[in-house]
């Protein structure tokens, strides 16, 4: 791992350090989702309902349902005692949500068990629209300036006091009921009073609805006097068994996330983390900088010696001796010239006294050099091969 490398990845985890720091002394927001799941300590949570849910229900036995209410309530049927038809497990179905997620199958159910003397107690903002037609009812919601929601009871007995709940509070009211079979026992007032929850008598037993759930949260319980609403509202399930519905409540609800098999198993979830932590390393200490192959290249062959023969071949073949011997007498003055800087007009008996002195070889090969060289100048320039042999030896001796 190289230098500039090492200096990124610290000054990056240096970075993480810091902003890990600063989140974590950051104060965090208030999450207000209405989840209403029992396991959730926010406030529009059921952590502290469900935790006091003993204490709420005196006398009470609490069954948490996590199967729909039709598996619920066929699952209790006696179908063996065809005279005396009846359900196994009495007592009243509890269901508190934002809204009411119940299908139709399980409403129908619900209301054959109530039938049967039973009773059903459901907090919610709206209600199904099946159940609202088979009751005669109607749910409507009222718009306001005032912001103010005030929650109270019709029980003389249980007092009158007005509950402001504003925080994740519903508006909504039953603006339509059938007064021969409903009773109302709430009342929410914003410039008005509405009815918000209600008693239904259906064949031998009775459904109460409600529509303020949040009375049930975490914040409105542990607010002020607000939780003597929700215990008041709570006093009409009566004493006996409690069948809870929570199976959207409960954390439970499966993950849509493909890789919830895998994490669901601890041995395949070590595997993942592993290959992820291990692909990340490999990342790092494979990020530096690679040499690219560098190919191998052939040196360009040394021609020259191929040229010259090449060149050579070409005068022998055509026999010009004399061409051949006027340029190297040309090529040897010239290193003359530029050697030992002498004048090579002339090539006298000075001239030979003058290179002798300056190039220190022997005055008699210098003699033979000039001499062939003044005898090919005045020759008829019919050279023959042994002339070029002599001339070339004897210039080789000068200039090795």
């Amino acid at each position: 791992m190289n230098k500039t490398l090492k200096i990124y990845l610290f000054f990056l985890l240096l970075l993480i350090v810091a902003i890990s720091f600063i989140d974590s002394n950051r104060p965090k927001p208030i999450n207000w989702s209405p989840t209403y799941s029992l396991n959730d300590k926010i406030p529009l949570g059921l952590y502290v309902f469900n935790t006091e849910s003993k204490k709420i229900f005196k006398d009470c036995k609490i069954e948490k349902v996590n199967t729909t209410p039709y598996e619920f309530f066929t699952s209790s049927y006696d179908y063996e005692d065809t005279i005396n038809a009846h359900y196994k497990k009495s007592g009243t179905f509890l269901y508190i949500d934002k809204s009411a997620n119940i299908d139709e199958e399980s409403i129908n159910e619900m209301l054959t068990y109530v039938s049967y003397g039973n009773k059903a107690f459901l907090s919610t903002e709206d209600f199904p629209r099946y159940l609202l037609d088979t009751l005669k009812l109607n749910v409507a919601t009222e718009y306001s300036k005032n912001n103010e929601l005030k929650n109270a009871l019709l029980n003389p007995k249980l007092g009158t006091k007005e509950y402001i709940l504003n925080e994740g509070a519903s508006n909504s009211y039953f603006d339509k009921i059938d007064t021969l079979q409903t009773t109302a026992l709430g009342t929410v007032k914003q410039d008005t009073a509405h009815v918000n929850f209600i008693k239904v008598k259906f064949y031998d037993g009775e459904i109460y609805l409600h529509n303020q759930p949040a009375a049930f949260t975490n914040f409105h319980l542990l607010k002020g006097n607000h939780f003597e609403y929700a215990e008041k509202v709570a006093s009409y399930i009566p004493k006996g068994n409690i069948y809870w519905y929570t199976k959207e409540q409960n954390g439970g609800s499966i993950s849509s996330s493909p890789m919830r098999y895998i994490l669901s198993q601890p041995a395949l979830k070590w595997a993942w983390w592993l290959f992820l932590i291990g692909m990340f390393l490999f990342m790092i200490f494979n990020a530096k900088r690679k040499q690219r192959v560098v190919p191998i290249l052939k040196p360009l062959p040394n021609t020259t010696v191929e040229f010259i023969k090449t060149i050579g071949n070409l005068y022998l073949q055509e026999g010009d001796h004399d061409n051949v011997m006027n340029k190297k007498i040309i090529y040897f003055l010239e290193r003359i010239r530029n050697e030992y800087l002498l004048d090579t007009s002339v090539l006298d008996a000075n001239f030979i006294a003058k290179l002798h002195q300056k190039s220190g070889k022997r005055k008699e090969d210098i003699e033979r050099v000039i001499q062939l060289i003044n005898n090919h100048r005045k020759s008829a320039h019919n050279s023959v091969e042994n002339d070029l042999i002599d001339l070339t030896n004897a210039i080789e001796t000068i200039l090795q």
